[in-house]
Protein backbone atom coordinates (compact mmCIF):
# COMPACT_ATOMS: atom_id res chain seq x y z
CA UNK A 1 0.00 0.00 0.00
CA UNK A 2 1.40 2.98 -1.00
CA UNK A 3 2.21 5.64 2.20
CA UNK A 4 0.94 9.96 1.97
CA UNK A 5 3.98 12.09 2.18
CA UNK A 6 3.18 14.52 4.88
CA UNK A 7 4.12 18.07 2.80
CA UNK A 8 2.21 21.18 2.60
CA UNK A 9 -0.29 21.15 -0.70
CA UNK A 10 -0.02 24.75 -2.05
CA UNK A 11 -1.30 25.80 -5.65
CA UNK A 12 0.61 26.90 -8.68
CA UNK A 13 -0.65 29.90 -8.91
CA UNK A 14 0.47 32.73 -11.31
CA UNK A 15 0.08 35.64 -8.69
CA UNK A 16 2.27 33.80 -6.68
CA UNK A 17 4.94 34.34 -9.44
CA UNK A 18 3.89 37.85 -9.06
CA UNK A 19 4.34 37.85 -4.87
CA UNK A 20 7.45 36.07 -4.89
CA UNK A 21 8.93 38.75 -7.50
CA UNK A 22 7.73 41.71 -5.66
CA UNK A 23 8.90 39.99 -2.18
CA UNK A 24 11.99 38.81 -3.05
CA UNK A 25 13.10 41.21 -6.16
CA UNK A 26 11.05 44.16 -5.91
CA UNK A 27 13.82 46.89 -6.74
CA UNK A 28 14.77 44.93 -10.14
CA UNK A 29 13.55 46.87 -13.32
CA UNK A 30 11.44 46.24 -15.37
CA UNK A 31 12.07 48.49 -18.49
CA UNK A 32 9.83 49.02 -21.46
CA UNK A 33 9.91 51.06 -24.36
CA UNK A 34 6.08 52.53 -24.67
CA UNK A 35 4.40 51.99 -28.54
CA UNK A 36 4.92 56.01 -28.76
CA UNK A 37 9.10 55.40 -27.97
CA UNK A 38 10.07 56.76 -24.89
CA UNK A 39 11.49 54.41 -22.71
CA UNK A 40 9.11 53.75 -18.97
CA UNK A 41 10.69 52.27 -15.92
CA UNK A 42 9.62 50.05 -13.39
CA UNK A 43 9.96 47.01 -10.77
CA UNK A 44 8.51 44.13 -9.93
CA UNK A 45 7.33 46.12 -7.09
CA UNK A 46 5.44 48.18 -8.91
CA UNK A 47 4.15 46.22 -11.60
CA UNK A 48 2.70 44.08 -8.27
CA UNK A 49 1.18 47.17 -6.87
CA UNK A 50 -0.26 48.33 -10.32
CA UNK A 51 -1.72 44.62 -11.44
CA UNK A 52 -3.57 44.75 -8.09
CA UNK A 53 -5.34 48.32 -9.00
CA UNK A 54 -6.44 46.49 -12.65
CA UNK A 55 -7.62 43.34 -11.33
CA UNK A 56 -10.10 45.77 -8.56
CA UNK A 57 -10.73 47.82 -11.95
CA UNK A 58 -12.00 44.66 -13.98
CA UNK A 59 -14.01 43.88 -11.05
CA UNK A 60 -15.58 46.97 -11.11
CA UNK A 61 -16.64 46.84 -14.50
CA UNK A 62 -18.66 43.59 -13.36
CA UNK A 63 -16.02 40.99 -14.72
CA UNK A 64 -16.50 37.60 -12.87
CA UNK A 65 -13.93 34.45 -12.16
CA UNK A 66 -13.83 32.47 -15.56
CA UNK A 67 -14.53 35.05 -17.55
CA UNK A 68 -12.22 36.18 -20.56
CA UNK A 69 -10.27 39.75 -21.24
CA UNK A 70 -8.72 40.08 -24.41
CA UNK A 71 -5.76 42.20 -25.53
CA UNK A 72 -4.50 43.53 -29.13
CA UNK A 73 -1.11 44.76 -27.39
CA UNK A 74 2.75 44.71 -27.77
CA UNK A 75 5.55 43.74 -25.46
CA UNK A 76 5.19 46.63 -22.90
CA UNK A 77 4.70 47.75 -19.12
CA UNK A 78 0.68 47.42 -19.17
CA UNK A 79 0.47 44.57 -20.97
CA UNK A 80 2.67 42.88 -18.07
CA UNK A 81 0.22 44.08 -15.49
CA UNK A 82 -2.67 42.35 -17.47
CA UNK A 83 -0.57 39.40 -17.37
CA UNK A 84 -1.14 38.86 -13.93
CA UNK A 85 -3.90 41.35 -12.70
CA UNK A 86 -6.55 38.91 -14.98
CA UNK A 87 -5.25 35.56 -14.35
CA UNK A 88 -4.32 36.02 -10.74
CA UNK A 89 -7.73 36.97 -10.11
CA UNK A 90 -9.20 34.10 -11.75
CA UNK A 91 -10.25 35.52 -15.11
CA UNK A 92 -8.85 34.10 -18.12
CA UNK A 93 -6.06 36.36 -20.28
CA UNK A 94 -6.73 36.14 -24.17
CA UNK A 95 -3.58 37.52 -26.33
CA UNK A 96 -5.15 38.12 -29.45
CA UNK A 97 -2.66 38.10 -32.41
CA UNK A 98 -2.84 41.63 -34.27
CA UNK A 99 -1.56 40.50 -37.56
CA UNK A 100 -4.72 38.12 -38.27
CA UNK A 101 -6.93 38.94 -40.80
CA UNK A 102 -9.68 41.13 -39.08
CA UNK A 103 -12.39 38.33 -39.74
CA UNK A 104 -10.40 36.03 -37.81
CA UNK A 105 -9.62 38.60 -34.87
CA UNK A 106 -13.83 38.60 -34.80
CA UNK A 107 -13.75 35.05 -34.73
CA UNK A 108 -11.50 34.71 -31.58
CA UNK A 109 -12.56 37.26 -29.71
CA UNK A 110 -16.26 35.66 -29.99
CA UNK A 111 -15.21 32.50 -29.57
CA UNK A 112 -13.74 33.50 -26.32
CA UNK A 113 -16.02 35.29 -25.27
CA UNK A 114 -14.34 38.31 -24.30
CA UNK A 115 -16.10 40.91 -21.63
CA UNK A 116 -13.30 43.47 -21.98
CA UNK A 117 -10.52 44.08 -24.55
CA UNK A 118 -7.31 46.37 -23.68
CA UNK A 119 -5.55 47.61 -26.63
CA UNK A 120 -2.44 49.35 -27.59
CA UNK A 121 -3.26 52.88 -29.10
CA UNK A 122 -1.33 51.58 -32.52
CA UNK A 123 -4.31 49.50 -32.95
CA UNK A 124 -6.99 51.88 -32.51
CA UNK A 125 -8.03 51.41 -36.33
CA UNK A 126 -8.45 48.03 -36.20
CA UNK A 127 -10.64 48.32 -33.00
CA UNK A 128 -12.95 50.89 -35.10
CA UNK A 129 -13.06 47.96 -37.81
CA UNK A 130 -14.09 44.98 -35.82
CA UNK A 131 -15.74 46.49 -32.77
CA UNK A 132 -19.23 46.31 -34.10
CA UNK A 133 -18.92 42.43 -34.92
CA UNK A 134 -17.85 41.49 -31.26
CA UNK A 135 -21.31 42.48 -29.33
CA UNK A 136 -20.01 40.82 -25.93
CA UNK A 137 -17.10 43.29 -25.13
CA UNK A 138 -18.49 45.59 -23.15
CA UNK A 139 -15.32 48.09 -22.65
CA UNK A 140 -12.52 48.96 -24.97
CA UNK A 141 -9.65 49.36 -22.99
CA UNK A 142 -6.31 51.47 -24.23
CA UNK A 143 -3.30 50.65 -22.78
CA UNK A 144 -2.49 54.92 -22.73
CA UNK A 145 -2.23 57.70 -20.60
CA UNK A 146 -4.98 60.36 -20.37
CA UNK A 147 -3.29 62.86 -22.84
CA UNK A 148 -3.36 60.49 -25.59
CA UNK A 149 -7.17 59.54 -25.23
CA UNK A 150 -8.13 62.48 -27.84
CA UNK A 151 -6.15 61.15 -30.29
CA UNK A 152 -7.79 57.80 -29.63
CA UNK A 153 -11.22 58.45 -29.74
CA UNK A 154 -10.66 59.81 -32.90
CA UNK A 155 -9.09 56.83 -34.29
CA UNK A 156 -12.21 54.73 -32.45
CA UNK A 157 -15.40 57.07 -33.55
CA UNK A 158 -18.34 55.12 -32.92
CA UNK A 159 -16.91 52.39 -30.98
CA UNK A 160 -19.06 52.56 -27.89
CA UNK A 161 -17.21 52.74 -24.49
CA UNK A 162 -13.93 53.29 -25.15
CA UNK A 163 -11.95 53.56 -22.21
CA UNK A 164 -8.41 54.83 -20.72
CA UNK A 165 -6.22 52.56 -18.70
CA UNK A 166 -4.62 54.89 -15.98
CA UNK A 167 -8.30 56.81 -15.82
CA UNK A 168 -9.25 52.89 -15.33
CA UNK A 169 -7.12 52.03 -12.26
CA UNK A 170 -6.41 54.88 -10.96
CA UNK A 171 -9.28 55.39 -8.68
CA UNK A 172 -8.56 51.88 -7.20
CA UNK A 173 -6.49 50.71 -4.63
CA UNK A 174 -2.58 48.72 -4.27
CA UNK A 175 -4.30 46.20 -1.97
CA UNK A 176 -6.10 42.99 -3.17
CA UNK A 177 -5.78 39.70 -1.98
CA UNK A 178 -5.36 37.40 -5.10
CA UNK A 179 -8.06 34.47 -4.45
CA UNK A 180 -6.34 30.66 -4.21
CA UNK A 181 -7.62 28.32 -6.17
CA UNK A 182 -7.27 24.95 -7.72
CA UNK A 183 -4.14 25.35 -9.93
CA UNK A 184 -5.53 23.84 -12.97
CA UNK A 185 -7.98 26.36 -13.70
CA UNK A 186 -7.87 28.25 -16.99
CA UNK A 187 -5.45 31.16 -16.83
CA UNK A 188 -4.98 32.02 -20.72
CA UNK A 189 -5.93 31.49 -23.74
CA UNK A 190 -3.89 31.87 -27.22
CA UNK A 191 -4.97 30.80 -30.73
CA UNK A 192 -3.46 29.22 -33.18
CA UNK A 193 -2.16 31.19 -36.21
CA UNK A 194 -1.32 29.51 -39.61
CA UNK A 195 -4.18 26.82 -39.66
CA UNK A 196 -6.63 26.21 -42.49
CA UNK A 197 -10.11 27.02 -40.91
CA UNK A 198 -10.69 28.95 -37.82
CA UNK A 199 -7.98 29.34 -35.46
CA UNK A 200 -8.20 26.98 -32.20
CA UNK A 201 -7.96 27.65 -29.01
CA UNK A 202 -5.22 26.56 -26.50
CA UNK A 203 -6.52 26.83 -22.90
CA UNK A 204 -3.73 27.28 -20.67
CA UNK A 205 -3.79 26.44 -17.13
CA UNK A 206 -1.77 28.08 -14.01
CA UNK A 207 -0.31 25.12 -13.63
CA UNK A 208 0.77 24.37 -16.98
CA UNK A 209 2.30 27.98 -17.41
CA UNK A 210 4.06 27.64 -13.66
CA UNK A 211 5.65 24.54 -14.66
CA UNK A 212 6.92 26.04 -18.08
CA UNK A 213 8.30 29.23 -16.58
CA UNK A 214 10.11 27.12 -14.02
CA UNK A 215 11.47 25.47 -16.80
CA UNK A 216 12.67 28.42 -18.70
CA UNK A 217 14.92 28.96 -15.53
CA UNK A 218 17.11 25.53 -15.89
CA UNK A 219 20.41 26.09 -17.03
CA UNK A 220 19.70 24.00 -20.10
CA UNK A 221 17.24 26.08 -21.54
CA UNK A 222 17.43 29.77 -21.02
CA UNK A 223 19.62 29.55 -17.73
CA UNK A 224 17.28 33.11 -16.35
CA UNK A 225 19.21 34.00 -13.22
CA UNK A 226 18.90 37.40 -11.20
CA UNK A 227 22.13 38.63 -12.67
CA UNK A 228 20.29 38.61 -15.60
CA UNK A 229 19.00 40.86 -17.84
CA UNK A 230 16.21 39.47 -20.65
CA UNK A 231 14.41 40.99 -23.50
CA UNK A 232 11.79 38.91 -24.62
CA UNK A 233 11.40 39.55 -28.71
CA UNK A 234 9.03 36.66 -29.32
CA UNK A 235 5.58 38.62 -29.27
CA UNK A 236 3.35 38.53 -25.57
CA UNK A 237 0.55 37.76 -28.04
CA UNK A 238 2.38 34.25 -29.06
CA UNK A 239 2.45 31.97 -26.81
CA UNK A 240 2.39 33.99 -23.75
CA UNK A 241 6.18 35.31 -25.19
CA UNK A 242 7.28 31.58 -24.41
CA UNK A 243 6.33 31.84 -20.69
CA UNK A 244 9.77 34.32 -20.38
CA UNK A 245 6.87 37.42 -18.25
CA UNK A 246 6.96 34.93 -15.91
CA UNK A 247 10.01 32.83 -15.97
CA UNK A 248 12.46 36.35 -15.99
CA UNK A 249 10.43 37.62 -12.22
CA UNK A 250 10.48 33.76 -10.81
CA UNK A 251 14.07 33.82 -11.39
CA UNK A 252 14.46 37.61 -10.52
CA UNK A 253 15.99 38.57 -13.90
CA UNK A 254 15.53 42.28 -15.01
CA UNK A 255 13.04 42.50 -17.94
CA UNK A 256 13.26 44.55 -20.62
CA UNK A 257 10.24 44.89 -23.08
CA UNK A 258 10.89 46.02 -26.88
CA UNK A 259 7.13 47.41 -27.78
CA UNK A 260 6.68 47.86 -31.27
CA UNK A 261 10.04 48.40 -32.55
CA UNK A 262 11.45 44.94 -33.75
CA UNK A 263 13.74 45.88 -36.80
CA UNK A 264 17.09 45.23 -36.47
CA UNK A 265 18.22 49.26 -35.31
CA UNK A 266 16.04 49.57 -33.04
CA UNK A 267 16.83 45.82 -31.36
CA UNK A 268 20.82 46.35 -30.85
CA UNK A 269 19.99 50.14 -29.81
CA UNK A 270 17.68 48.27 -26.51
CA UNK A 271 19.97 45.41 -25.98
CA UNK A 272 23.13 48.07 -25.82
CA UNK A 273 21.58 50.30 -23.57
CA UNK A 274 20.02 48.54 -21.58
CA UNK A 275 22.75 45.60 -21.17
CA UNK A 276 20.55 42.61 -22.30
CA UNK A 277 22.25 39.87 -21.70
CA UNK A 278 19.86 36.84 -22.55
CA UNK A 279 16.98 37.59 -25.60
CA UNK A 280 14.08 35.18 -27.43
CA UNK A 281 12.73 35.29 -30.83
CA UNK A 282 11.98 33.97 -34.22
CA UNK A 283 14.98 33.72 -36.77
CA UNK A 284 13.84 36.36 -39.19
CA UNK A 285 14.19 38.78 -36.09
CA UNK A 286 17.97 37.39 -35.61
CA UNK A 287 18.06 37.90 -39.08
CA UNK A 288 17.67 41.35 -39.45
CA UNK A 289 19.10 41.92 -35.88
CA UNK A 290 22.90 40.44 -37.65
CA UNK A 291 22.19 42.55 -40.83
CA UNK A 292 22.71 45.40 -38.68
CA UNK A 293 25.18 44.60 -36.49
CA UNK A 294 27.88 43.46 -40.30
CA UNK A 295 26.48 46.42 -42.26
CA UNK A 296 27.44 48.90 -39.52
CA UNK A 297 30.67 47.27 -38.35
CA UNK A 298 29.13 46.94 -34.51
CA UNK A 299 29.88 44.20 -32.14
CA UNK A 300 27.50 42.62 -28.97
CA UNK A 301 29.45 43.78 -25.24
CA UNK A 302 26.90 42.17 -22.99
CA UNK A 303 24.90 39.76 -25.42
CA UNK A 304 25.46 36.12 -23.95
CA UNK A 305 22.91 33.48 -25.44
CA UNK A 306 18.96 33.65 -27.16
CA UNK A 307 16.74 30.87 -27.61
CA UNK A 308 15.55 30.56 -31.59
CA UNK A 309 12.14 29.35 -32.32
CA UNK A 310 9.18 29.54 -34.33
CA UNK A 311 10.84 28.22 -38.01
CA UNK A 312 14.43 26.73 -38.14
CA UNK A 313 17.45 28.91 -37.76
CA UNK A 314 19.86 28.24 -40.88
CA UNK A 315 23.17 26.75 -39.45
CA UNK A 316 25.31 30.11 -41.16
CA UNK A 317 23.41 32.17 -38.86
CA UNK A 318 23.75 30.30 -35.81
CA UNK A 319 27.66 30.53 -37.34
CA UNK A 320 27.22 33.99 -37.33
CA UNK A 321 26.27 34.89 -33.86
CA UNK A 322 28.89 32.37 -32.38
CA UNK A 323 31.41 34.36 -33.98
CA UNK A 324 29.75 37.44 -31.92
CA UNK A 325 30.16 35.36 -29.02
CA UNK A 326 26.37 34.69 -28.69
CA UNK A 327 25.35 31.49 -28.25
CA UNK A 328 22.45 30.15 -29.79
CA UNK A 329 19.98 27.41 -28.55
CA UNK A 330 17.37 26.24 -31.41
CA UNK A 331 14.16 25.61 -29.15
CA UNK A 332 11.20 24.16 -30.76
CA UNK A 333 7.45 24.55 -29.30
CA UNK A 334 4.07 25.79 -30.53
CA UNK A 335 0.93 27.17 -29.12
CA UNK A 336 -0.47 23.16 -28.00
CA UNK A 337 2.81 23.07 -26.31
CA UNK A 338 2.43 26.31 -23.94
CA UNK A 339 6.01 27.09 -25.02
CA UNK A 340 9.65 25.05 -25.00
CA UNK A 341 9.66 21.59 -25.33
CA UNK A 342 12.70 20.99 -26.77
CA UNK A 343 15.64 23.15 -26.83
CA UNK A 344 19.63 22.66 -28.35
CA UNK A 345 21.16 23.28 -25.25
CA UNK A 346 24.73 21.89 -25.39
CA UNK A 347 26.47 19.07 -23.33
CA UNK A 348 29.76 19.26 -21.71
CA UNK A 349 31.22 16.87 -24.52
CA UNK A 350 29.19 18.58 -27.01
CA UNK A 351 31.05 22.31 -26.17
CA UNK A 352 34.36 20.37 -26.94
CA UNK A 353 33.77 19.80 -30.56
CA UNK A 354 34.92 21.49 -33.53
CA UNK A 355 33.07 24.35 -34.37
CA UNK A 356 31.22 23.29 -37.32
CA UNK A 357 29.94 20.38 -35.47
CA UNK A 358 28.66 22.44 -32.39
CA UNK A 359 26.60 24.55 -35.04
CA UNK A 360 25.45 21.39 -36.84
CA UNK A 361 23.76 20.50 -33.28
CA UNK A 362 22.88 23.36 -32.29
CA UNK A 363 20.85 23.69 -36.13
CA UNK A 364 18.70 21.13 -34.74
CA UNK A 365 15.79 21.66 -32.03
CA UNK A 366 17.63 19.94 -29.54
CA UNK A 367 16.58 17.46 -26.28
CA UNK A 368 13.20 17.92 -24.74
CA UNK A 369 13.00 19.23 -21.49
CA UNK A 370 12.11 17.51 -18.11
CA UNK A 371 8.45 17.27 -18.01
CA UNK A 372 8.14 16.68 -22.07
CA UNK A 373 8.24 13.25 -23.66
CA UNK A 374 8.65 12.73 -27.23
CA UNK A 375 8.63 10.23 -30.12
CA UNK A 376 8.44 10.05 -33.60
CA UNK A 377 5.55 6.92 -35.10
CA UNK A 378 5.60 5.86 -38.87
CA UNK A 379 2.17 6.37 -40.74
CA UNK A 380 0.37 3.29 -38.81
CA UNK A 381 1.24 4.45 -35.45
CA UNK A 382 4.08 2.49 -34.63
CA UNK A 383 6.98 4.53 -32.62
CA UNK A 384 10.16 4.44 -35.18
CA UNK A 385 13.72 4.19 -33.54
CA UNK A 386 15.61 6.64 -32.34
CA UNK A 387 18.79 6.40 -34.84
CA UNK A 388 18.21 10.10 -36.34
CA UNK A 389 17.41 8.50 -39.43
CA UNK A 390 13.81 7.12 -39.52
CA UNK A 391 11.39 10.45 -39.77
CA UNK A 392 7.75 10.57 -38.89
CA UNK A 393 5.52 12.62 -37.15
CA UNK A 394 6.58 14.14 -33.71
CA UNK A 395 4.74 13.14 -31.07
CA UNK A 396 4.78 14.87 -27.78
CA UNK A 397 3.24 14.17 -24.09
CA UNK A 398 4.03 15.80 -21.13
CA UNK A 399 2.76 18.39 -18.26
CA UNK A 400 2.40 21.58 -20.54
CA UNK A 401 0.87 20.15 -23.27
CA UNK A 402 -3.12 20.16 -24.35
CA UNK A 403 -5.55 17.67 -24.47
CA UNK A 404 -8.10 19.41 -26.42
CA UNK A 405 -8.82 22.92 -27.80
CA UNK A 406 -11.36 25.57 -26.53
CA UNK A 407 -14.76 24.50 -27.12
CA UNK A 408 -14.19 21.41 -29.02
CA UNK A 409 -15.93 18.23 -29.05
CA UNK A 410 -13.29 15.87 -29.98
CA UNK A 411 -9.98 15.51 -28.63
CA UNK A 412 -6.85 16.06 -30.64
CA UNK A 413 -4.67 13.15 -28.32
CA UNK A 414 -3.94 10.02 -30.25
CA UNK A 415 -3.45 7.30 -27.47
CA UNK A 416 -2.86 9.79 -25.15
CA UNK A 417 0.02 11.72 -27.60
CA UNK A 418 -0.53 15.29 -29.44
CA UNK A 419 0.52 14.69 -32.28
CA UNK A 420 2.07 18.16 -33.72
CA UNK A 421 1.96 17.69 -37.82
CA UNK A 422 5.84 18.33 -37.57
CA UNK A 423 8.10 15.47 -39.50
CA UNK A 424 11.37 15.25 -37.68
CA UNK A 425 13.49 12.45 -36.25
CA UNK A 426 15.36 11.31 -33.23
CA UNK A 427 19.29 10.37 -32.93
CA UNK A 428 20.30 8.29 -29.99
CA UNK A 429 20.99 11.02 -27.84
CA UNK A 430 17.73 12.22 -27.65
CA UNK A 431 18.59 15.31 -30.28
CA UNK A 432 15.12 15.90 -32.29
CA UNK A 433 15.38 17.74 -35.48
CA UNK A 434 12.10 18.86 -37.29
CA UNK A 435 12.80 17.78 -41.14
CA UNK A 436 9.85 19.33 -41.91
CA UNK A 437 6.03 20.20 -41.75
CA UNK A 438 3.94 17.45 -42.95
CA UNK A 439 1.96 20.38 -45.16
CA UNK A 440 5.38 21.49 -46.75
CA UNK A 441 7.17 18.25 -47.23
CA UNK A 442 7.89 17.35 -50.99
CA UNK A 443 7.07 14.48 -52.69
CA UNK A 444 9.12 13.97 -55.71
CA UNK A 445 8.83 10.93 -58.00
CA UNK A 446 7.52 8.88 -54.70
CA UNK A 447 10.88 10.20 -52.45
CA UNK A 448 10.88 12.84 -49.95
CA UNK A 449 12.79 16.04 -50.03
CA UNK A 450 12.93 18.26 -46.75
CA UNK A 451 11.83 21.79 -47.86
CA UNK A 452 13.71 23.21 -44.25
CA UNK A 453 17.28 21.31 -45.54
CA UNK A 454 16.97 23.01 -48.74
CA UNK A 455 16.29 25.74 -47.61
CA UNK A 456 18.98 26.09 -44.99
CA UNK A 457 21.46 24.78 -48.03
CA UNK A 458 20.67 28.10 -49.48
CA UNK A 459 20.96 30.41 -46.76
CA UNK A 460 24.80 29.57 -46.23
CA UNK A 461 25.35 31.43 -49.39
CA UNK A 462 27.02 34.47 -48.67
CA UNK A 463 24.71 36.64 -50.96
CA UNK A 464 21.37 35.29 -49.61
CA UNK A 465 19.48 37.38 -46.72
CA UNK A 466 16.52 35.03 -46.93
CA UNK A 467 15.22 31.68 -48.29
CA UNK A 468 12.04 29.54 -48.54
CA UNK A 469 11.48 26.69 -50.99
CA UNK A 470 7.80 25.15 -51.38
CA UNK A 471 6.16 22.07 -53.19
CA UNK A 472 5.01 23.17 -56.21
CA UNK A 473 2.42 20.09 -58.48
CA UNK A 474 4.43 18.99 -61.18
CA UNK A 475 3.26 17.16 -64.33
CA UNK A 476 5.69 14.46 -64.40
CA UNK A 477 7.34 14.22 -61.14
CA UNK A 478 4.13 15.03 -59.00
CA UNK A 479 5.43 17.41 -56.89
CA UNK A 480 9.23 19.83 -57.55
CA UNK A 481 10.77 22.13 -54.74
CA UNK A 482 10.73 26.40 -56.01
CA UNK A 483 13.33 28.42 -54.32
CA UNK A 484 12.57 31.84 -53.29
CA UNK A 485 15.72 34.08 -52.67
CA UNK A 486 15.65 37.53 -51.00
CA UNK A 487 19.34 38.29 -51.98
CA UNK A 488 21.24 40.95 -49.72
CA UNK A 489 21.84 44.22 -50.24
CA UNK A 490 24.53 45.33 -53.34
CA UNK A 491 24.62 41.55 -54.15
CA UNK A 492 23.63 40.12 -57.45
CA UNK A 493 23.42 36.62 -57.23
CA UNK A 494 21.47 34.92 -60.27
CA UNK A 495 20.22 31.66 -61.01
CA UNK A 496 22.93 29.28 -61.97
CA UNK A 497 24.96 30.28 -59.70
CA UNK A 498 22.91 29.67 -56.05
CA UNK A 499 21.84 26.33 -58.19
CA UNK A 500 25.47 25.74 -59.04
CA UNK A 501 26.08 26.33 -55.04
CA UNK A 502 23.16 23.88 -54.11
CA UNK A 503 24.58 21.09 -55.94
CA UNK A 504 27.06 20.69 -54.22
CA UNK A 505 25.63 20.47 -50.53
CA UNK A 506 22.07 18.26 -51.14
CA UNK A 507 21.40 15.53 -53.70
CA UNK A 508 21.03 16.01 -57.19
CA UNK A 509 17.45 15.31 -57.18
CA UNK A 510 17.03 17.60 -54.42
CA UNK A 511 18.35 20.92 -56.52
CA UNK A 512 15.09 23.24 -57.64
CA UNK A 513 14.06 23.13 -61.01
CA UNK A 514 13.62 26.81 -60.88
CA UNK A 515 14.25 29.94 -58.48
CA UNK A 516 12.71 33.02 -57.88
CA UNK A 517 14.35 36.22 -56.99
CA UNK A 518 11.62 38.88 -54.58
CA UNK A 519 12.54 41.67 -52.54
CA UNK A 520 10.74 40.44 -49.47
CA UNK A 521 9.11 36.93 -48.39
CA UNK A 522 5.82 37.47 -47.11
CA UNK A 523 5.99 36.91 -43.34
CA UNK A 524 3.07 36.77 -40.78
CA UNK A 525 2.72 37.73 -37.25
CA UNK A 526 4.85 35.22 -35.30
CA UNK A 527 7.63 35.82 -38.07
CA UNK A 528 6.76 32.64 -39.82
CA UNK A 529 7.01 32.94 -43.56
CA UNK A 530 3.79 32.58 -45.18
CA UNK A 531 4.44 29.52 -47.77
CA UNK A 532 0.23 29.45 -48.20
CA UNK A 533 1.06 33.09 -49.73
CA UNK A 534 3.35 31.31 -51.89
CA UNK A 535 1.56 28.37 -53.28
CA UNK A 536 -1.26 30.72 -54.28
CA UNK A 537 0.45 32.86 -56.29
CA UNK A 538 3.41 30.51 -57.52
CA UNK A 539 1.48 26.68 -57.22
CA UNK A 540 0.77 26.76 -61.01
CA UNK A 541 4.44 27.80 -62.43
CA UNK A 542 5.32 24.04 -63.52
CA UNK A 543 2.40 23.55 -65.04
CA UNK A 544 1.51 26.59 -66.99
Amino acid sequence: MLKPGLMMDRPLLISGILEHAAAQYGAVEVVSRETHGPLHRSSYSEVARRSKKLAHALQALGLEAGQAVGSIAWNNHRHLEAYFAVSGSGMVLHTCNPRLHPQQLIYIINHAEDRVVLFDSTFAPLVKGIAAHCPQVQAWVCLCDADQMPGVRAGTEGVANVLCYEELIAPHSEQFEWPEFDERTAAALCYTSGTTGNPKGALYTHRAIVLNAFSGCQPNVLSLSSRDTVLPVVPMFHINAWCIPYAAPIAGSRLVLPGPRLDGASLYELMEGEHVTVSAGVPTIWLALIQHVQQHGLRFTTMKRTAVGGSAMPQALIEQYDALGVEVRHGWGMTETTAVATISALTGAEMGLPAQARHAIVARQGRSVFGVEIKVVDEAGRTLPRDGVSQGELMVRGQWIINGYHKAEASPLVDGWFPTGDIATIDPTGIMQIRDRTKDVIKTGGEWISSIDLENAAMAHPAVAMAAVIGVKHPKWDERPLLFIVRKPGQTLEKDEILGFLAGRVAKWWVPDEVVFVDALPVGGTGKVQKAELRKQYGGIFSA
